[in-house]
Order: structure tokens, then sequence, then C-alpha cells
């Protein structure tokens, strides 16, 4: 099958390929030996909560200090 990039980077990828993964939204995209690979990715809801802790500026030391400070007696 073929794919077109667009100037903007973009590929669409064929009906016929994405059928095979009803559900996957994401996929990790890698170069190995001159080909493009995409392997579907299953996000799960820890993803989705990092992913929201970054938007917001929260970070892993912020949360850290935060636990700590909700089990202090």
């Amino acid at each position: 099958m073929l794919a077109k990039k667009t100037s903007k980077n973009q590929i669409t990828l064929p009906k016929a390929i994405v059928s095979h993964f009803p559900d996957i939204e994401y996929f990790d995209v890698r170069e190995e030996g001159g080909q493009i690979i995409l392997l579907p990715v299953r996000l799960s809801r820890a993803d989705a909560v990092r992913t929201k802790l970054a938007e917001v500026g929260i970070s892993e030391k912020d949360v850290e200090e935060a636990v700590k400070w909700a089990r202090r007696k």
C-alpha cells in the first residue's frame, strides 16, 4: 500500500491497516535499518495522569513532596 507524506510531515494510514487496530489512537514511531516502524501503543490511565500533571506543571518532585506531607503524623 502507498501512503503520501504531506508538506506538514503527516501520513494517513490506509484503512485496511488501521482496521486491524480499532482501539488504538497512538503508535510508537521509530526508524530501524532505513525503515519506519509503527508499533501500536495502549496508554494506561497512569499515562493520562502523567500527561495531565505535565500540562499543569506538576513535577515528579512535587508529587513526592505532597505524598511526604500527606503521610506525616
